[in-house]
């Protein structure tokens, strides 16, 4: 028993040491999540190269929270860790979703499996937000590709047949994403019927008024010969 008091004291600078680096990996966690809203934010408003610099500091931001818990899973594994790689996962596909090219994979990113399919889903789900502009700017089949990117997401997800223990609750966030993935179908079908109609009627428009024009024509020809 004598060496009892040392033994808790060797506990207690251990645990101390830990929750040191919780505090800080809870604090870089934040700090990613923030970088990665704000390059999401940029992509929307189509600024391509403020959102590629902040995916930069982003991923600096990752390698730095990992970096500090690499021998400690725990920490790693915990939800605020995982939540802030979804979060870069999320930022870094928006960014390829809208501007076209090859994915970055988990393994380039350093974020576990399950972990890059959450992400996935979500940026699928935000490409919602991108067809809702294509159709408020009066460009509704610009929204399409948008719809077919989200479309794709979805197909992949469900091939992923495991329990939600080792998918981190993908099972939940594909069902997200496919509820939204249909009211976007509709809408994108809705504005593509509206525009048809607007173009028949615009036609239908353009044919009558060339008739009245004929007609009138026709009508002023005998007034004007009689006039002379």
């Amino acid at each position: 028993m004598n060496n009892l008091p040392q033994i808790i004291e060797d506990i207690r600078a251990d645990l101390t040491a830990r929750n040191d680096v919780r505090d800080a990996t809870l604090r870089r966690s934040r700090d990613l999540i923030r970088l990665c809203a704000q390059s999401i934010r940029a992509v929307h408003r189509h600024e391509f190269e403020e959102a590629a610099g902040l995916l930069d500091e982003a991923r600096d931001a990752a390698a730095q929270m990992l970096a500090a818990i690499e021998d400690l899973p725990d920490l790693f594994y915990t939800g605020y860790t995982q939540d802030a790689l979804k979060e870069l996962t999320e930022a870094h596909l928006v960014y390829a979703f809208v501007n076209g090219g090859d994915l970055p994979t988990p393994q380039a990113l350093g974020v576990p499996s399950h972990t890059f399919l959450n992400g996935m889903s979500e940026a699928g789900t935000e490409m919602r937000r991108f067809a809702l502009d294509m159709i408020r700017r009066g460009r509704v089949e610009e929204a399409e590709p948008f719809l077919a990117i989200m479309d794709e997401v979805y197909s992949q997800n469900i091939t992923i047949d495991f329990p939600d223990a080792i998918t981190g609750g993908l099972r939940r966030q594909t069902d997200v994403l496919r509820a939204t993935l249909e009211r976007t179908r509709g809408d994108v079908t809705m504005a593509m019927r509206q525009e048809q109609m607007r173009q028949a009627l615009a036609a239908f428009e353009e044919r009558v008024m060339g008739t009245t024009g004929m007609l009138v024509e026709a009508v002023m020809a005998p007034l004007e010969t009689d006039d002379e």
